[in-house]
C-alpha cells in the first residue's frame, strides 16, 4: 500500500488526515461501529491493510499498533435500535461522525471509506475501497472491526443461544437457525430480512358475534 492519497492532500495543505472506516453494516443484530484515526504525517505500518483481509490474530495485533503509534483514534457507535429507527446507512453515517468528534485533535480533512460523506463542517473525500488504498483508513477499518467483535463477544455471554461469538450477528446458517429457533433478542435489527419474520405478531381484534 501506497501514501498516494494521504501525500496528495497533504500536498493541498491538509496536514492532520483522519482516514474514517465502519465495522458491522451486514449483520442481523449488534451495533455498527465506526472508528476515525490520524496517523502521524509519512507513518507506514507493516501489514496493515483492510480488516477483512486480515487473520483475528493479525487485526488484535495491528490494533494493538495503531493505538501505540497513532495521534488520535476516535470510536462512534450505533445500536441496534438506531439502526432500525433510522435505517443501517444513516446508523453508519452518524457513528463515523460520532467517530471524528470524539478523536483529541481536530482533523485538517477527513477520508472516508466507501461513497459517503458525513455531517462535518470540515473538508472530506469518500474513497471507494478506501480501507485497501489507504492506510489511515485500513488503520480505521482494524480499530472498527475489533472493537465490535470484542462487543459482540461480550454480547455472546448475555445472549449465548444465538453464538454471537462466532458469526459476530452475520446471517449465518447457524445464526439464521438460532433466530428461527429461539426468535429474535433485543440485540437483533427488527428491520432487517431474516429477523423481522420472526417478530412476535399483533393479535387482531376480536370482532364478537353481537358487536
Amino acid at each position: 500500500m501506497t501514501l498516494s492519497i494521504e501525500e496528495e492532500a497533504r500536498s493541498q495543505g491538509r496536514r492532520l488526515l483522519a482516514g474514517v472506516d465502519e465495522a458491522g453494516r451486514g449483520p442481523l443484530a449488534g451495533p455498527v461501529v465506526a472508528a476515525a484515526v490520524i496517523l502521524p504525517e509519512g507513518m507506514v505500518i507493516d501489514g496493515l491493510t483492510d480488516s477483512k483481509a486480515l487473520t483475528a490474530a493479525q487485526r488484535l495485533r495491528l490494533f494493538d499498533v495503531v493505538h501505540e503509534k497513532a495521534l488520535a483514534v476516535g470510536v462512534g457507535v450505533a445500536d441496534s435500535q438506531t439502526v432500525d429507527r433510522v435505517n443501517i446507512l444513516q446508523a453508519t453515517l452518524l457513528a463515523m461522525r460520532d467517530a471524528t468528534e470524539k478523536l483529541a485533535m481536530r482533523p485538517d480533512m477527513l477520508l472516508i471509506d466507501g461513497r459517503d460523506t458525513i455531517q462535518w463542517p470540515g473538508p472530506q473525500k469518500a474513497i471507494v475501497k478506501g480501507d485497501s488504498l489507504c492506510l489511515c483508513i485500513s488503520a480505521a477499518s482494524v480499530v472498527a472491526k475489533v472493537t465490535r467483535d470484542a462487543m459482540m463477544e461480550k454480547m455472546a455471554r448475555e445472549y449465548p443461544q444465538y453464538g454471537f461469538e462466532k458469526h459476530k450477528g452475520y446471517g449465518s446458517r447457524e445464526h439464521r437457525e438460532a433466530i428461527r429457533k429461539h426468535g429474535p433478542c433485543p440485540q437483533h435489527r427488527r428491520t432487517f430480512r431474516g429477523v423481522k419474520e420472526y417478530l412476535p405478531q399483533p393479535e387482531e381484534p376480536r370482532i364478537g358475534l353481537f358487536s
